[in-house]
């Protein structure tokens, strides 16, 4: 395994009844790195990245992990490879009846066994940093939608992990918000150092946003380069996707992309 990749997919296949959603998949995660995978609606983008954490299993293929193929772990070797994961999804997945100090909590309890000073102090701690102090007391129906964000980030952040897996993580949010949450992982990224993954349809906002960047289609990788260099790639498949993302922004939004 490429000792410069946290995560390695090789020959990735995937399907779902009579339809094929990833079709031998290769690709190398950069550790330390922030990585963006872009493509077109149901390319299987979000699939994709659920297979790196072992939510999902290839039909065929590896998926490699600091030299560890996860691709048809038994479920203790999984989970003792999960615990270098942390994954935020689309909807924060809050747990409607625990509190945000619960929630953010919940997995240094059950995965770490953390309890007394060491976890109170620990999760005010995520929470400051992603802007909640204080706010451990309300329950997630209480929040607005970029609230439950932050809450879920810091529950991904409190366990210190290794990998942090991003599924659209502004899905539902105005643009706004969305640029607030951007800026908040970033932050976050460039403070702890963390291998990053994130699955989003945000062109031209990621290009900011990322190290490296990816396009899934038609079930494999078109390309991958550093993000300055994917905006240069003269692929007309590529160049179609970019162009077509950049249109559908505001036009406030283009030109604060390109003044960054």
């Amino acid at each position: 395994m490429d000792k410069a990749a946290a995560i390695k997919l090789v020959g990735i296949e995937k399907r779902f009844g009579n339809q094929r959603v990833l079709c031998g998949v290769n690709l190398s995660i950069p550790a330390g790195k922030l990585t963006t995978i872009i493509g077109p609606s149901g390319e299987g983008k979000s699939v994709l990245l659920k297979h790196m954490i072992g939510l999902l299993q290839p039909d065929r293929g590896e998926v490699w992990v600091d030299g560890i193929n996860i691709a048809g772990l038994r479920s203790k070797e999984l989970n003792d490879v999960r615990k270098r994961f942390a994954m935020l999804f689309q909807g924060a997945a809050l747990f409607d009846s625990l509190t945000v100090f619960e929630n953010v909590s919940f997995p240094l309890r059950e995965k770490l066994g953390i309890r007394g000073p060491e976890l109170v102090k620990r999760v005010e701690e995520k929470l400051e940093q992603v802007g909640l102090a204080g706010m451990g007391h309300k329950y997630p129906a209480e929040l607005s939608g970029g609230m439950k964000k932050r809450a879920g980030l810091a529950r991904a952040l409190v366990m210190e992990p290794e990998i942090i897996l991003f599924d659209e993580p502004t899905t539902g949010l105005d643009p706004l918000l969305a640029k607030t949450i951007h800026e908040l992982i970033l932050t976050m990224h460039r403070r702890f150092c963390f291998t990053a993954v994130m699955v989003s349809h945000e062109i031209p906002k990621i290009f900011h946003l990322s190290d490296w960047v990816a396009m899934l289609k038609d079930g494999k990788i078109a390309a991958m380069a550093p993000s300055a260099e994917f905006q240069r790639i003269t692929d007309p498949v590529v160049r179609e996707f970019i162009s077509v993302g950049d249109l559908e922004q505001p036009a406030s939004a283009r030109e604060g992309a390109i003044k960054r």
